[in-house]
């Protein structure tokens, strides 16, 4: 029988039940959630449930536009054609929804954790990270930021107030260059939703790397290994696609509540990342470029510490010197949050301005 909504009772209620009958008991309900960091008086919104406001909040927030404007792998690419941090998350997101859509999990929850996972991401990409994890005290993790972002940095400095399983989602969908599948579980989101994510990032980023690399012209089809080829396939659709299949066929043919994927695909998927290392990331002009973002985002970070904010983020100081600061763990962090959330454009924009000589007008 079709499902019908029934007029003068809570949408959000009925879909609260609806999730009950068609979801597997291995997702996660809106229901069941454990909550937000602060109780809010409007929480009970009678139409959306918990984790589609926090969609909503995330896709809203000014940090998730300058998404658009943050490097993926080429620093500020002047083809239309590259990806962005932005496309990225957009990328991770679909893909994480065919997955959990295939494993009956929550939907919403899932596109939540996606579209939020690299808010924390510096200007530069990796390269921005590696420099902040150099220059600040306590080093830097773009998905401890990201965190950091929806807890308290969005908002006017109020946060977005998400729920819990939304938080750990985000802050724990990163692998680095670490197992796909951790051997340890405490290193995975406490939810099946964000595990899905945490695998649907990776797949995302091998194949659209890939295909940007291919685009610039790094790479041609054939550099890909052979036996990586004969698994995952010969165009970017053919192997987003067996990635995705492989791991929904596996899990559900387990169904003991973990993520699957087949020996030989998880073995193809590694390589193909290590390929995607050694011979795009490492490329010289892409590490030319890189080297280049650290120096900007060192000499900003020098300026700032030594200078303070105030003529550049807005606020209301009549001095800019290292007195305006309480103390040096406090000028560290304004330091670092304030470069963390700069765009690729912005952020070379300043550097002119502070550092680059400007041609003499005698009217000025």
């Amino acid at each position: 029988m079709a499902y019908t909504p029934v007029v003068g009772r809570s949408i959000r209620r009925q879909l609260e039940d609806r999730e009950e009958e068609i979801l597997s008991p291995y997702a996660c309900l809106n229901k069941n959630t454990a909550g937000r960091m602060r109780i809010e008086k409007d929480d009970e919104c009678d139409i959306r449930m918990p984790f589609e406001r926090d969609r909503d909040r995330i896709t809203h927030s000014k940090t998730f536009r300058r998404l658009k404007h943050k490097t993926q792998v080429f620093l500020a690419p002047a083809g239309d054609h590259y990806r962005t941090r932005l496309t990225h998350v957009l990328e991770v997101s679909q893909i994480a929804r065919t997955m959990a859509a295939a494993l009956c999990l929550n939907g919403p929850l899932t596109e939540a954790i996606a579209l939020g996972h690299d808010l924390g991401h510096t200007p530069f990409g990796h390269a921005g990270e590696a420099t902040l994890n150099e220059l600040h005290p306590g080093g830097f993790r773009h998905y401890i930021h990201s965190l950091r972002v929806v807890d308290f940095l969005e908002n006017e400095k109020q946060g977005l107030n998400l729920t819990f399983e939304v938080r750990n989602g985000i802050v724990k969908h990163s692998k680095g260059r670490n197992d796909i599948f951790p051997r340890n579980d405490a290193e995975l989101p406490a939810t099946l939703e964000g595990q899905v994510v945490r695998v649907a990032d990776i797949v995302a980023y091998v194949n659209h790397d890939m295909d940007d690399a291919l685009r610039a012209g790094i790479l041609k089809e054939n550099d890909l290994p052979a036996d990586i080829r004969a698994v995952v396939g010969e165009r970017h659709s053919k192997r987003t696609g067996a990635m995705v299949r492989d791991l929904i066929i596996e899990t559900l043919q387990a169904a003991d509540g973990r993520l699957h994927i087949s020996k030989k695909m998880l073995r193809a998927i590694t390589d193909l990342r290590m390929f995607l290392y050694e011979n795009v990331y490492r490329y010289y002009r892409v590490h030319n470029e890189f080297e280049k973002a650290q120096r900007i985002i060192r000499d900003l970070y020098g300026y700032f510490m030594e200078n303070g904010l105030g003529q550049f983020d807005g606020s209301s100081w009549e001095t800019f010197g290292a007195d305006s600061w309480e103390n040096e763990n406090q000028a560290h962090r304004r330091v670092c949050d304030f470069i963390a959330g700069m765009t690729d454009r912005y952020a070379m924009r300043i550097y002119e301005q502070i550092f680059l000589p400007k041609p003499w007008n005698a009217r000025l």
